[in-house]
Order: C-alpha cells, then sequence, then structure tokens
C-alpha cells in the first residue's frame, strides 16, 4: 500500500506543446457496476496491466489516497476485462513536463470526449500545500465527485457538461 498525494485540475487550455510529450493509450474498468463510485478498477495503460484499488484515508479530503496496486499480465487482463460488467473510460495519458514536475494529463476518448484533467503528485503535504498551478489550468477540482475516475466512467460527456459548466469549463479537442 502507499499513500498517494494529488491535485486534480481542468484545464483552460492545452498546452501548445503537449503532443510532443510521452503518452499511452488507457483503458479504465471500474467495478462493481451498479454502485455510483467505484473505486475499484483494472487498467490497461499501453502494453502494462494492472488491478488498483484507490479510496482517500478521510473521505473528507480526496487529496490523500490509499493506493493498492497488483500488476496483471495480458492474459490476466484479458479474461478480466471479457468478464467483467464494469463501467469503461478510455483516453490519452500525457506526460507533460512542467517547472521539473511531470503532470499527467488526461486527454478523454470515445464518450467523455471533450473532457481533459490534469494531475499533479507530490512527495510531501508541505510541497502539496506550496504549489502553485499553471496558467493551463482553470480550476482545482480535486474534491468534485464529479470528476473522480469512478464517477466519470460509464458517463457521456453531456452527463457532465453542466457541472463543469459552473466551473466555466469549456470542452478541449486535442487535435
Amino acid at each position: 500500500m502507499q499513500i498517494e498525494l494529488e491535485k486534480t485540475y481542468l484545464l483552460k487550455y492545452i498546452p501548445k506543446d503537449l503532443k510532443n510529450y510521452p503518452n499511452n493509450e488507457y483503458l479504465d474498468i471500474y467495478i462493481p457496476s451498479l454502485i455510483t463510485h467505484p473505486v475499484l478498477r483494472i487498467r490497461k495503460r499501453g502494453a502494462e496491466y494492472e488491478i488498483t484499488k484507490k479510496y482517500p484515508i478521510n473521505w473528507r479530503d480526496t487529496s490523500k489516497q490509499h493506493e493498492f496496486t497488483i500488476s496483471l499480465n495480458q492474459a490476466e487482463f484479458d479474461e478480466l476485462e471479457a468478464n467483467l460488467k464494469g463501467k469503461r473510460a478510455q483516453k490519452q495519458r500525457y506526460l507533460y513536463e512542467y517547472q521539473g514536475k511531470i503532470v499527467e494529463i488526461d486527454v478523454f476518448n470515445g464518450d467523455l470526449k471533450g473532457l481533459i484533467l490534469a494531475d499533479f503528485e507530490f512527495q510531501t503535504e508541505e510541497e502539496m500545500a506550496k504549489f502553485i498551478p499553471p496558467d493551463f489550468c482553470l480550476i482545482e477540482v480535486t474534491q468534485e465527485k464529479a470528476t473522480a475516475g469512478g464517477m466519470l466512467v460509464g458517463k457521456k460527456y453531456q452527463d457532465i457538461e453542466p457541472i463543469l459548466a459552473t466551473f466555466g469549463y469549456k470542452p478541449l479537442f486535442l487535435e
């Protein structure tokens, strides 16, 4: 088990050089499919596979999460994927460098196309508290349930658009 310290932001605009950075296609499948906010997922990241359970240490502060991850091989992932009814989301994750820090920028595809989120991870709570986001970030949404991975899966952009509009977010598309 590890503890993850992270802040999530909606993007105001896409950094112009984003396409020049390393990226991988992701497929996330969250289970169980019948609950509103599942915290267990299987993930395909390029040619890597894993199962992860991630949930807040304190449900009032989602910037600090317990994270349990087990690596899977392709055969294990393929069998789980074929047999799970879970909620799915696809995205392209870019590993963007900003002031010596790697930012995970998720460009959602499929039903969530138009949504782009940036995750910043930190080593200490002090580092997280002092963080000033870059200009391409619109607003922090770390504590917003609607933008959590387990809440986004299985939805269409139109389902979350009214919530995103309250933050002044406009859909973004990476051409």
